[in-house]
């Protein structure tokens, strides 16, 4: 769908990666969204600095790429090394390019209900067409439990959630009976970080589970010292329960970099004068 819409709306869109340092993970996230970028046609940058980088010279490489009329979108990977001030580099982002969607700009446009003027965080954006396909029939009125209270994922994904007319819970670290919160839940979201804390009897019959959870854990079964991915909800479990859920891995993770091209088009789209599509 992202392709095509590319080739419709005639332009190439320029996306623009700056990773800071060698996290083999971020190094994992980056390549593959210069892939995915490359697939579609994008124009796909990347900027890959070392660990030792000042934060004066991040800063400068960002305003460069804000005044670069072939970028159209810029993303910072994250985690940044200690000495630099996350905050800083992400709030010098051009709001119109910020395609991660975390400038307080983009974030103030989704909270005061504009979220057409937004760049919306890639996982919670993903999340919603995943939980809007698999209800197939408008969200109005049904209870949604958000576990996990974040800027990147638990705080926008409410909002969405209150935009489409759901009864919205956040649930955190200081929540009194989470089990009973989820249990009342018709799309429940779990965003915490704690390896399947979502047990299956959590799950209300036929509710939407949507795993945003990456965690390891020791797999001694592979071998000595091996590990494997499981989310934060005990997916065997809750897919007795659910009438949807996502796998970890392989769920959440291909729609955020789904939504981070989608984003990217969109600021070309705006960029050009043209009305971005509709995902």
């Amino acid at each position: 769908m992202i392709k095509q819409a590319v080739v419709a709306s005639g332009l190439k869109p320029g996306l623009a990666v700056v990773l800071v340092g060698e996290d083999p993970a971020s190094q994992v996230y980056v390549g593959a969204k210069g892939r995915k970028a490359e697939e579609l046609g994008f124009h796909s940058v990347q900027h890959t600095l070392s660990a030792a980088t000042s934060e004066a010279d991040v800063l400068a490489l960002v305003r460069a790429l804000n005044a670069d009329p072939a970028i159209h979108g810029i993303l910072v990977q994250l985690p940044l090394p200690g000495h630099i001030n996350a905050a800083a580099v992400l709030e010098t982002i051009d709001p119109a390019k910020d395609v991660d969607g975390f400038h307080p700009i983009n974030v103030g446009r989704l909270a005061i209900g504009e979220p057409e003027r937004a760049l919306i965080s890639c996982t919670p954006a993903g999340c919603l067409l995943l939980i809007k396909r698999a209800v197939g029939r408008p969200l109005a009125g049904l209870d949604a439990l958000v576990i996990g209270r974040s800027n990147i994922v638990g705080k926008p994904m409410a909002q969405l959630l209150l935009q489409e007319s759901c009864t919205v819970t956040i649930a955190h670290s200081k929540s009194r009976d989470l089990a009973a919160l989820a249990r009342r839940a018709d799309i429940l979201v779990a965003a915490v970080g704690r390896p399947e804390m979502v047990r299956g009897d959590w799950v209300k019959e036929g509710a939407v589970v949507i795993d945003v959870g990456m965690n390891r854990i020791p797999a001694p079964e592979r071998g000595a010292g091996k590990t494997r991915l499981v989310g934060d909800v005990a997916y065997t479990e809750a897919s007795l329960r659910a009438s949807a859920i996502t796998p970890v891995p392989g769920g959440v993770g291909p729609m955020t970099i789904a939504m981070l091209m989608a984003n990217t088009l969109t600021a070309a789209c705006r960029a050009a004068g043209i009305q971005p599509p509709h995902f």
